[in-house]
């Protein structure tokens, strides 16, 4: 028997009534193909020839010039004033992928910089497509405040005092390196110390703001002062605007995240940190009923059990129709059944007493064959099994315990259960301690042996009660090892022993004379005779 789940609507949200919302063209900060934001996209950023330029700032340059063309070195951008060697000294100290050398990572990093922390709606009015005119007084005295008070480039410098500590990191600055300096906070940064406050990204081409005594890029800069839209990314210039999602939008900028229709004042549907109006969400997400096949809606519970769906009042059994919400249920065949219908029509059998298995009873199973926790037992002891370890054999099941009772291998010397490094003898089992010789008892385990009358004797004993013995050394002829011996008339010799008597060589394999209780080769023979 299974559960189903309920998934909870997701409760819409109604704001108050607010001015009517503006055509929607334009109005996000996405790309309309992928929805993702557009800095993520590489970005290129000809129309200024240099951030002072993109900033909008007056005056030079700089008062130290650029002595040669980054570009001719590789480089989108390098601190003016600087020698060449010094260029590659200050990009030294900052991590690779910040580098600005043409064609790598490092050039479309800054490009992705410059357009998140100089966005170009927040330098000049003309790039605010959503700026009510009535507002743009308001526009120009905050951007012609921000430069003339937080708005700076910082300079590359070399350090020459000593005891001088980073502005930020507050380390000491070694003296003769190259350091940022902030004019507008006179002090001094290691080049990797120098980032904004906020995003803790790296200054872009060294352009800075001031608030608070703390350095910002100019995004959130400007987010210290004035809200951003979360739609177009332009700062917000009037009172009247709109709060969801722990974001600030223009009135009319809160929009379905698939259609572009404005939400303000209506209800949606939040999926994936997106906002839905409920006409795209059930389109595009809502589920559809087993039963109906209508769509279930927001406003419906909707009822789920192995990735399908029903509406409430739709979650019925296939049978008899009796709802099944906060029921046990079976299912058959991609059909839901009550407990009663399942039971008659699908239910199988215990193994053990022959019942069926009813609705929320617990089965334990084995290969092809199930029980009722109750009759999965040891055929011997009657015990319930349950989870613990079980042997079965020829139908049927017993604990561990008496299986070993009655199955396992026992020594036919002690009876004894063998559980480990038993030793076969004549098709009977042996514990290796018990595998000793018939005479002297000690262990046979690994050692040569041999047999008499069914008894086991090691090599010295078998050699000693009933071993043939050598006429000239009167030592056992065993046979263990494939030793080789000579018999002639009741005498016995080991191959070895087996020699002339006068001149001690072998007589294996030549003829020989008896001499009383010696034996000699024909040659010793005839000088005996002579």
């Amino acid at each position: 028997m299974h559960s189903v789940t309920w998934h909870a609507p997701r409760r819409p949200v109604r704001f108050s009534n607010l001015p009517p919302p503006r055509p929607p063209t334009a109005r996000r900060k996405n790309c309309t193909s992928c929805k993702c934001p557009r800095e993520a996209h590489d970005v290129c950023h000809e129309e200024w020839v240099s951030v002072r330029s993109r900033l909008g700032l007056k005056g030079e340059e700089s008062s130290c010039p650029v002595t040669f063309d980054p570009r001719g070195k590789g480089l989108a951008w390098a601190p003016p004033g600087l020698p060449a060697h010094k260029v590659e000294e200050y990009f030294s100290m900052l991590p690779e992928k910040s580098v600005p050398r043409l064609g790598t990572p490092g050039e479309r990093y800054r490009d992705r910089q410059l357009a998140f922390q100089l966005p170009k709606q927040d330098l000049a009015r003309a790039y605010c497509r959503h700026l009510n005119p009535k507002h743009a007084s308001s526009a120009d005295d905050f951007m012609a405040a921000r430069n003339e008070i937080a708005l700076d480039i910082g300079s590359v410098q070399e350090v020459f005092e000593r005891d001088v500590d980073c502005g930020a990191c507050h380390t000491p600055l070694k003296y003769g390196t190259l350091a940022v300096s902030a004019s507008k906070l006179g002090l001094l940064y290691h080049p990797a110390c120098f980032r904004c406050t906020e995003c803790k990204e790296l200054l872009v081409d060294l352009a800075y703001c001031v608030h608070d005594d703390t350095l910002f890029c100019e995004r959130h800069y400007a987010e210290q002062l004035k809200p951003r839209c979360a739609a177009c990314d332009e700062l917000i210039f009037s009172g009247e605007y709109t709060k969801a999602m722990s974001k600030d939008w223009h009135s009319g900028h809160f929009c379905c995240w698939q259609c572009d229709e404005s939400l303000t004042g209506q209800r949606y549907v939040l999926r994936d940190e997106h906002p839905y109006c409920i006409k795209c969400y059930e389109s595009v997400f809502a589920n559809g009923c087993e039963e109906c096949n209508k769509i279930i809606g927001i406003d419906s519970k909707d009822l789920s059990y192995k990735d399908k769906h029903w509406h409430e009042a739709c979650f019925l059994c296939n049978r008899c129709r009796v709802s099944l919400v906060d029921k046990q249920f079976g299912s058959k065949v991609d059909k839901i059944y009550c407990g009663n219908c399942y039971d008659a029509q699908f239910a199988s059998r215990c193994d053990g007493c022959g019942e069926i298995f009813r609705a929320g009873t617990k089965k334990m199973e084995y290969k092809t064959r199930q029980w009722h926790e109750k009759c999965f037992c040891c055929v011997v002891c009657k015990n319930p099994i349950g989870t613990k370890s079980f042997i079965p054999r020829e139908q049927e099941i017993y604990c561990a315990a008496c299986y070993e009772d009655k199955f396992a291998t026992r020594c036919v010397k002690c009876n004894k259960i063998i559980t480990s490094g038993g030793v076969t003898y004549k098709n009977e089992p042996w514990h290796r301690d018990c595998f000793t010789c018939s005479n002297c008892n000690n262990s046979l385990a690994g050692q040569r042996f041999t047999s008499r009358d069914d008894k086991p004797y090691c090599a010295d004993c078998f050699g000693e009660l009933f071993a043939k013995r050598c006429t000239a050394c009167s030592k056992p002829i065993t046979g263990i090892g494939g030793t080789r011996f000579i018999s002639f008339e009741d005498r016995h010799w080991h191959n070895d022993c087996f020699i002339c008597a006068g001149c001690k060589t072998s007589l294996v394999g030549r003829g020989f004379i008896t001499d009383g209780e010696d034996i000699i080769c024909p040659d010793c023979a005839k000088m005996k005779l002579m």
